[in-house]
């Protein structure tokens, strides 16, 4: 039987450790080992995105955010893991914990010494430019500033992070809950070369970004399960999901924009500091360098600077989350845009569409430089005021004013473009058609709620006629499918799918090639009968092939099987409108999401129904980062909102009634004009629900309410009590 791995957690934020004392813990009942760093023999492992931040996988010299693991305790049972790693001693040197991103940079406390500051990424040094002084607005009439803070977000995936291992004859095996089996495969083996690991991915109970890596207590198992000589399990507690497990967003922004008074923008200039937490991780660097391409949003704007920051400091580390710098994007765009109309005194959804890029069928590049694919950004704004009967909402809006009702009528506006597949451009995929006439698609992507089985098994099913029900999809495990680079932003169904469609494809024509044998036909005349799933000769149906036969005769030769790589034109850029509908209670400042009116264009739709299902789950948590979520530290480093008793989390009370207008523009960077979809949802509705917010009081002098903007802020706000 598997033993249980239990992790000893730091308590304090920063702290030099002086000693790690396991000999009380080893005499606790249940305890077969408890082992350190130094135990292991754990060598530091350095960041890829700065040479001067390093640490070893268990903490050895310093401690550097609250929940950081020390020590690792095994037991029988997972209960006596509990107790055994309170009985760790391990003597502290406190020192100055840094949580305000601001004071971090200036401080002379390092966090790590050997980078020689805690500014650990500036955009300046991958050759991009700084930012000018104020004349770069000389030319506009009215310039706005502002201060937003994007907050930190814990990802809260309802299962939470496991692994269990096992050494089989020399070699590891490991299963995981990963969003990306090759690519933690790879992460072990470069950290320990000697496992040659087989990683194993089960079904994933959510991972929203945060699961794309391996988290150290994860890489360390195999050599802790080598060290004791048996099978290893570890299921983390909510709690520590909330301390351990990578956190999102954390980006500091500041914003000014310039224009005429007619409501023309002419110049934007974009400031942002990222959090990176206590590790330089890919949340650090991935944030920033989606957020500068995609700062101009979906606005002609003919000036645009933007410079970013990445700073560390002791907190949980930042991860790729749920959009990963394009919805910390857009927020600041579509927030600058509402400033910018307040001070004009002119409607925010038409100084939105007085400034849109105009549609475009061929590649737009922005003043930022980056070149979107194909766009038709008013259409879907108007489809979307259209659809939310904006002007009775306005009218209804200036009816409570009147009469000072309690509740007053907020109408949020957002307009967005983001970037999908980006950092990634191919696909891997394989079919085999079995004997007995069934398919087995093996996919390099990972499925966790996105519904890939059903999408990939639509795709098959059409090309070769092999009914849905049999055909089968599998997905992450390395030894079967070597070559994959998993399920992230946004990436499966345009390139994952299109993987499948290509190699369906191909599979199609091979099929053909071995029936026009069987058939004695020449491979022209041979036509695939999809539903019969069978080949014959045209115009002779009666005498046919069908798959299994085909599969049968080539049994011989290695099965009837094709393996291709889908490689695409570039990435893509889905884009849409949103208006979001909220009431305000003017006495206690709580907030009611109401409605959220979304139009969505992911381009081909394969399935509307997951569709629907991944844009209303962007929108759940896209309005509750605008209204509720936020992982809060004190002074100390200490966490405020470790739990979910703490942290508030959107439920279906909470969630709006959402009312889904479809648009759909093709993209033509690959056969099935697919975009990504799985976080247009978030991107779209979070600055449209904290625009509703400010709009809903903007009648009382409010201009800006941070996020989340819960009962607290907007009173305060309402009451000039900031």
């Amino acid at each position: 039987m598997p033993l249980h791995v239990t992790f000893v957690r730091s308590p304090l934020a920063h702290a030099h450790i002086r000693g790690i004392d396991v000999s009380d813990a080893l005499q606790a009942p249940g305890v077969l080992a408890v082992h350190t760093a130094a135990s292991l023999n754990l060598q530091p492992e350095v960041s890829s995105y700065n040479p001067g931040c390093a640490r070893t996988l268990l903490a050895s010299d310093r401690v550097r955010y609250v929940g950081e693991p020390i020590a690792v305790v095994v037991t029988e049972r997972a209960d006596q893991g509990e107790d055994a790693a309170d009985r760790v001693i391990v003597d502290y040197e406190p020192i100055e914990a840094l949580v305000d991103l601001e004071a971090a940079m200036e401080s002379t406390t390092l966090i790590y010494p050997a980078a020689g500051s805690n500014v650990m990424v500036d955009s300046t040094l991958w050759g991009m430019p700084g930012v000018t002084g104020d004349e770069f607005f000389a030319d506009c009439e009215v310039v706005v500033k502002g201060r937003y803070m994007n907050q930190r977000l814990a990802p809260c995936p309802l299962e939470v992070r496991g692994s269990a291992v096992a050494w089989v004859d020399g070699r590891l095996y490991q299963w995981i809950s990963t969003q990306h089996a090759q690519g933690v495969r790879d992460q072990i083996n470069k950290s320990d070369p000697s496992s040659s690991v087989r990683v194993i991915t089960p079904d994933v109970g959510g991972g929203f970004g945060a699961k794309i890596s391996a988290y150290p207590e994860e890489i360390v198992l195999g050599r802790l399960a080598q060290a004791v000589g048996r099978p290893l399990r570890w299921r983390e507690t909510r709690s520590e999901s909330m301390l351990a497990l990578g956190h999102g967003r954390a980006q500091l922004q500041y914003v000014t924009i310039g224009g005429t008074r007619d409501g023309k923008v002419l110049a934007y200039r974009l400031e942002a500091i990222q959090d990176c937490g206590a590790f330089v991780d890919v949340g650090a660097v991935l944030a920033p360098a989606c957020t500068r391409p995609m700062s101009s949003g979906v606005y002609a704007i003919p000036k645009i600077e933007c410079r970013t920051k990445s700073v560390v400091t002791n907190t949980t580390p930042i991860v790729a989350y749920r959009g990963a710098g394009r919805p910390e994007a857009t927020a600041a765009i579509e927030r600058a845009i509402d400033m910018f109309a307040a001070e004009i005194g002119k409607d925010a959804a038409e100084v939105r569409r007085m400034n849109l890029i105009a549609k475009f069928n061929e590649p737009h590049t922005t003043a930022i430089g980056q070149a979107y694919d194909v766009g038709d950004y008013e259409a879907a704004l108007n489809k979307v005021l259209a659809a939310a009967n904006y002007d009775d909402l306005r009218r209804e809006q200036a009816e409570r004013r009147k009469r000072n009702d309690r509740n007053q009528l907020g109408i949020g506006v957002s307009v967005y473009v983001e970037i999908t597949s980006g950092g990634t451009n191919h696909e891997d995929a394989r079919i085999e058609v079995l004997p007995d006439g069934r398919a087995i698609v093996y996919t390099g992507t990972s499925p966790h709620g996105q519904g890939h089985v059903t999408a990939w098994s639509m795709i098959a099913s059409e090309h070769t006629g092999i009914s849905m029900d049999k055909i089968d999809v599998v997905w992450g495990d390395t030894d079967i499918i070597p070559e994959g680079l998993g399920t992230y932003g946004s990436r499966s169904l345009q390139l994952g799918g299109a993987a499948v469609h290509q190699t369906a494809e191909k599979l199609v024509e091979l099929a053909r090639s071995i029936a026009a044998s069987a058939l004695e036909a020449a491979e022209a005349d041979v036509v695939l009968d999809k539903d019969r799933g069978a080949f014959h000769v045209v115009g002779t149906p009666a005498r046919a092939v069908t798959w299994g036969e085909l599969a049968t005769r080539r049994k011989a030769d290695g099965g009837l099987a094709v393996a291709e790589r889908f490689t695409s034109g570039g990435a893509t850029f889905p884009f849409g409108a949103h208006v979001a509908v909220v009431e305000v209670d003017t006495e206690t400042g709580k907030v009611t999401h109401l409605r959220q009116i979304a139009c969505d264009d992911a381009g081909t739709v394969l399935n509307p129904l997951l569709l629907e299902g991944q844009i209303h789950g962007g929108i759940a948590q896209g309005s509750a980062q605008a209204l509720l979520e936020e992982f809060v530290y004190d002074d100390d480093g200490n966490p405020k909102t470790g739990n979910l008793a703490e942290y508030a989390f959107i439920s279906a009370v909470e969630t709006p009634r959402i009312t889904l207008v479809p648009m759909a523009t093709p993209t033509p960077r690959n056969p099935l004009g697919a975009k990504g979809v799985g976080e247009s949802g978030t991107i779209g509705s979070t600055p449209a629900v904290q625009s509703a917010v400010v709009d809903a009081v903007s009648h009382l002098g409010v201009r800006h309410i941070d996020m989340p903007t819960t009962p607290e802020r907007v009173w305060r706000a309402m009451n000039r009590q900031d």
